[in-house]
């Protein structure tokens, strides 16, 4: 998939496509029904589909101490953009020069004559244009002005627990908040994923503990579950700082493993930076320098205070047996 950076360096030779807009962070189901029927629209067409999407969050320009935790980076968002069929992928700085195109300048400019849209597909919630004042109520007004195809695509409602819930990044970040990460799950359509580099931890995990961890340098602003334990499938990935696997180990990069994952401080040893922690069950290897996903499963049982080292290996010989048992399930 194609990915260009700034309205300016998408290319001049794009030629026609059909455009979806959103942040679509997390790229959860909703935004998949979204993504779905664009996609579709433009191999009708026998055109390129192409998602615009923002960085950072238009939050930022405006409220910038209330942006959100993102879902996911923008190499994610990438990553799943791809998964459900999409040619190619504009990310945008919502700055204040963008922010205040005028709606149907925005139609006009940026949809048709940029990006040569055929036809454009928004979710119910879309709005865009100078303060906003661009709704799917008025895009398809817009559209036909400029000859542009508007389809407006109706948000998702899933339900759970006898009780019906919409869709969205908001729903979601509180879940994982919470640390329901099943029911983050059932709204994103996969198991929520936290990427980073392995680095070194407090190295008491093997040499104290007997539980090995590969500790992940998450980005800054990531959503992570709260604190816990939890059930979760780990993969190592190539990076060029670690092309090839640990020759004495026996983790294979690209191969899914079960993992049991502590996220949140060790309060039992008073530590106070907040980490995700993937024991491999029965696996070894030297990790460092190499690229850990993360995918979160179930939650197993909130962070514990123990009165001894002994009380908290026991437990953890308990989360393991717990990890597998629930990841057994999902084979």
């Amino acid at each position: 998939m194609e990915i260009w950076y700034g309205l300016d360096n998408a290319p001049e030779d794009l030629g026609d496509t059909v455009v979806t807009i959103g942040v679509f962070d997390g790229i959860h189901l909703g935004h998949k029904r979204l993504i779905a029927a664009a996609v579709s629209d433009a191999r009708a067409r026998g055109v390129k589909s192409l998602l615009m999407t923002f960085d950072p969050n238009p939050v930022a320009l405006f409220a910038p101490d209330k942006v959100p935790p993102a879902l996911s980076t923008v190499s994610r968002r990438a990553e799943l953009a791809e998964a459900e069929g999409i040619d190619a992928m504009l990310v945008v700085s919502f700055d204040k020069n963008f922010s205040s195109i005028p709606p149907e300048d925005f139609v006009r400019t940026v949809i048709r004559d940029k990006l040569n849209a055929q036809a454009v597909f928004v979710g119910q919630n879309f709005t865009y244009g100078q303060k906003a004042a661009g709704t799917a109520e008025t895009m398809p007004e817009h559209g036909r002005k400029c000859g542009v195809d508007v389809t407006i695509v109706d948000l998702l409602d899933v339900t759970a627990a006898d009780s019906t819930e919409r869709v969205s990044s908001t729903r979601i970040r509180g879940l994982l908040a919470d640390g329901a990460v099943s029911a983050a799950a059932s709204c994103l359509g996969y198991f929520y994923r936290v990427d980073g580099d392995v680095i070194p931890g407090q190295g008491r995990g093997g040499a104290q503990l007997g539980f090995p961890t590969a500790n992940i340098d998450f980005a800054e602003g990531l959503a992570v579950p709260a604190d816990g334990v939890y059930a979760a499938w780990f993969t190592a990935q190539p990076t060029a700082a670690r092309p090839e696997t640990d020759p004495k180990g026996d983790i294979e990069f690209g191969v899914r493993y079960p993992a049991a994952v502590s996220v949140g401080t060790n309060v039992t040893f008073g530590d106070t930076d907040r980490t995700v922690e993937a024991y491999v069950i029965d696996r070894h290897a030297d990790l460092y320098g190499a690229a850990g996903q993360v995918e979160f499963v179930d939650r197993i049982r909130g962070m514990e205070k123990f009165d001894s080292v002994e009380e908290l290996i026991d437990r953890m010989n308990q989360d393991v047996v717990d990890t597998e048992a629930i990841l057994a399930k999902t084979d």
